[in-house]
């Protein structure tokens, strides 16, 4: 009895057509090629693993560890455990639900209902008696119309979208901690200037004040030299508190207590220098290989998905169910043929008149699935002009580096010959006050300028897609 009606049933499930709009890839926003131009290679870095292409085991040791151990990343790991769970929920609800029930009662009729009534006239009846039951119940709703398809089908592309976003967040965490692991190793290389220069001031104070115990310099060029050495220590303060801010941040990105990897950076390393870029970039693939964009993608078609299942509700909602089980008034003859008992039973609901709110809810999700497309396409256009800037201060910071390495050394001949012109009488202090001022400024400038281009390269990295194997 129960064959026929679940073969029809099912066939009816298979041949039924899932009502709603089937997704369809929208125009790409993105085509062509970058405006700007970027220091680029033939054999450039490879994206899934950028940061090893600095050539430094500390920084490599760094990102991996942050993107193994950062808190942010495992919190996106939970929401991708969630969707899976959600996804396996929507897939049962296409399948039958069996259960089992059972029960045992002791029932006192009343004498005042009709069964009370007439039953209290008949020979034998029994007010008080024992009731048992024990069985199988199963109940099936049949996707005629495909509403619960398309719920899964969502549920599919939230799943989706959630191990993009997990790598979406990986990624994003890996460039904050090369930028942070840099930021640190620039501060410290800034304090090597100012240190260098503290003991390039103190030195020249010695020989103003030898100079002065002889009587050859003024009193005025001890406290001028004094002022100038005292000027450079006041730099190295905020120096260390920005590399300690820094290093802070690191322990915090690595998913621990701040100070507990401190030692590790503790001692003064070169800045890295970052690798080339790979030359075959283009606007296009950050739809393919940028998993924020994959995940914005992913919003979308379920938003399109949930278009029908709200359009389901305009049909009615078939299902079917059956028990099969005894019943008895004692329990040692429950299980017995006379106390079988099944019963199969096909229902419908159909919202005909509910005032619009189907209506509502079908606009609705026409109405989400818009604002996802604008999302997907403003999501696109950010993360190219992330790559537009990224590449432009990749480029600049490069080309003022170099001049300003040219400057420096430049300063670093006119010092020493503004010193030696002092000793030999021939030049006053000021001229080697303003020939130190000038250095110690473009020295710092131009470590501030060769990590900007390291973070421009950082960002260039991030805004292509790097730092994870996937993408379409």
């Amino acid at each position: 009895m129960f064959r026929p009606l679940l073969l029809a049933a099912a066939g009816l499930a298979l041949a039924g057509c899932a009502v709603g709009p089937d997704f369809k890839a929208p125009a790409a926003p993105l085509t062509g090629a970058y405006a700007t131009p970027a220091p680029t290679d033939a054999a450039g870095a490879d994206l899934a693993a950028w940061w090893r292409g600095f050539g430094d085991p500390q920084l490599t040791r760094v990102v991996e560890r942050a993107a193994a151990q950062n808190l942010d990343v495992a919190q996106a790991a939970a929401r991708v455990r969630q969707s899976r769970a959600a996804l396996k929920a929507a897939g049962a609800a296409l399948l039958p639900e069996v259960g089992a029930q059972a029960g045992a009662a002791r029932v006192e009729q009343s004498l005042l209902s009709p069964i009370g009534e007439i039953g209290s006239h008949l020979p034998g009846f029994e007010r008080t008696y024992d009731d048992y039951n024990a069985g199988a119940v199963a109940s099936w709703e049949i996707d005629l119309f495909g509403g619960l398809r398309r719920a899964r089908e969502a549920a599919s592309a939230d799943d989706a979208g959630a191990r993009a976003d997990l790598a979406a967040v990986r990624t994003s965490v890996e460039a904050e901690a090369a930028d942070a692991y840099l930021q640190a190793r620039g501060y410290q290389a800034r304090l090597a200037v100012a240190h260098a220069q503290e003991t390039v001031d103190a030195d020249l104070l010695r020989l103003v004040q030898e100079r002065f115990s002889q009587g050859v310099a003024a009193e005025r060029e001890v406290h001028q030299a004094q002022a100038e050495l005292e000027a450079v220590r006041a730099a190295i303060p905020p120096l260390a508190a920005g590399l300690a801010a820094e290093l802070n941040r690191l322990d915090i990105l690595m998913g621990a207590q701040p100070g507990t990897y401190r030692a590790e950076l503790a001692a003064d390393a070169p800045l890295p220098k970052a690798p080339a870029l790979a030359s075959d970039q283009r606007p296009g693939d950050l739809l393919r290989r940028r998993p924020d964009l994959l995940a914005a993608e992913q919003r979308l078609i379920a938003a399109n998905a949930r278009i029908g299942v709200a359009v389901s509700d305009y049909y009615p909602k078939i299902s079917l169910s059956g028990l099969l089980g005894s019943e008895s008034l004692s329990s040692s003859q429950l299980f017995t043929g006379p106390a079988r008992t099944d019963q199969i039973a096909a229902g419908l609901r159909w919202r005909l008149f509910d005032f619009g709110r189907v209506d509502a809810e079908v606009a609705a999700a026409k109405s989400r699935d818009a604002e996802a497309l604008a999302a997907w396409r403003a999501a696109a256009l950010r993360a190219a002009g992330e790559v537009e800037t990224s590449f432009s201060d990749l480029t600049q910071d490069r080309l003022r580096a170099a001049a300003l390495d040219r400057e420096v050394a430049q300063l670093t001949t006119a010092r020493g010959q503004a010193q030696k012109a002092y000793e030999g009488g021939v030049a006053n202090l000021l001229e080697v006050r303003d020939a130190d001022r000038d250095l110690l400024t473009a020295s710092d400038q131009l470590v501030q300028t060769e990590l900007a281009a390291d973070r421009a390269a950082v960002a260039s990295f991030r805004a292509l897609g790097g730092g994870w194997s996937g993408g379409r």
